[in-house]
């Protein structure tokens, strides 16, 4: 890659490997090809509107071009808009040379932005850790942990299933240990170690990392949806399985998704950021 000099061009064969290295790596973080294709062609917009000084200042092209695929997927898996894998049997990229389980591109939806870049840019990819860190945005010791515990949480899944059902109603016992403000009863819906992620996107005031552990779980929620008189929490479709839509009068203020393992919650997604609360009161309004 970089500017094509008069004595220098790049082998198509080399720009062919190129792309289906990018093109698995977002395959892999978002799950769908054609979603792969629009983030690789934007990675290569953004490679050609630099500058031809700015690019010539790149030391290794095809590790800023990782990186920026990397952080482009994790734009897109922010926890309201995370891409979920398409219907059993939707292709993956031609040039992927794996069989990619759909069972396990729907297991790595449920794990944070975060864990999953760092689980699959070290165990998939294998990437050194500094490239790791570089894309996740953590210290290389932070991504170790995060794939780490991205381990643990699909372990917990493949060995626990669920089905829609189950998930629906543990959904709901959730929603209503809430309402009552029964912390005995929630924290028994949570699995041990189970993990609360709040995204207030700096616009609201709210914890900046995750949460772990069932009865610090637990206390984050319920100060999080302290009973006030406009507050109601409804049951909804959220990212195609049930959640919980908290509403302060008749305004969207949060909508939570929970992962589900058997009959625990082992995440919980809390998304208060007014911005991507916007289309949930748009439809609300439209309701009316």
């Amino acid at each position: 890659m970089g500017r094509v000099q008069d004595d220098e061009t790049v082998p198509i064969a080399e720009l062919l490997d190129e792309r289906r290295r990018l093109l698995n790596v977002a395959y892999w973080m978002l799950g769908r090809s054609q979603d792969a294709d629009d983030v690789v062609a934007e990675a290569y917009r953004r490679w050609y509107g630099l500058s031809d000084d700015h690019r010539d200042r790149i030391a290794e092209p095809r590790s800023w071009l990782v990186t920026t695929v990397g952080g482009i997927c994790l734009e897109r898996l922010a926890p309201t808009g995370r891409s979920h894998p398409g219907p059993v049997g939707a292709a993956p990229p031609q040039d992927l040379h794996e069989e990619v389980s759909q069972a396990l591109l729907e297991a790595l939806d449920t794990l944070s932005p975060a864990e999953r870049a760092a689980f699959v840019l070290n165990d998939v990819f294998r990437m050194a850790p500094g490239t790791v860190a570089a894309i996740v945005g953590q210290t290389e010791q932070e991504c170790g942990e995060l794939a780490a515990r991205a381990r643990h949480s699909l372990g917990t899944r493949w060995a626990h299933p669920t089905t829609p059902q189950q998930h629906d109603r543990v959904v709901r016992a959730v929603r209503q240990a809430c309402v009552a403000e029964n912390p005995a009863r929630l924290t028994s819906l949570l699995a041990p170690d189970a993990t609360v992620f709040f995204d207030g996107g700096g616009k609201v005031r709210t914890l900046t990392r995750p949460v772990h552990g069932a009865r610090r779980v637990t206390h984050s929620l319920l100060a999080l949806l302290a009973g006030r008189p406009r507050t109601t929490l409804h049951c909804q479709s959220v990212n195609g399985r049930t959640g919980i839509v908290v509403r302060y009068g008749d305004e969207v203020a949060a909508v939570i998704s929970l992962d589900v393992a058997g009959d625990r919650v082992v995440q919980v997604w809390a998304v208060l950021n007014p911005d991507k609360l916007r289309h949930w009161n748009r439809a609300a309004t439209q309701e009316k």
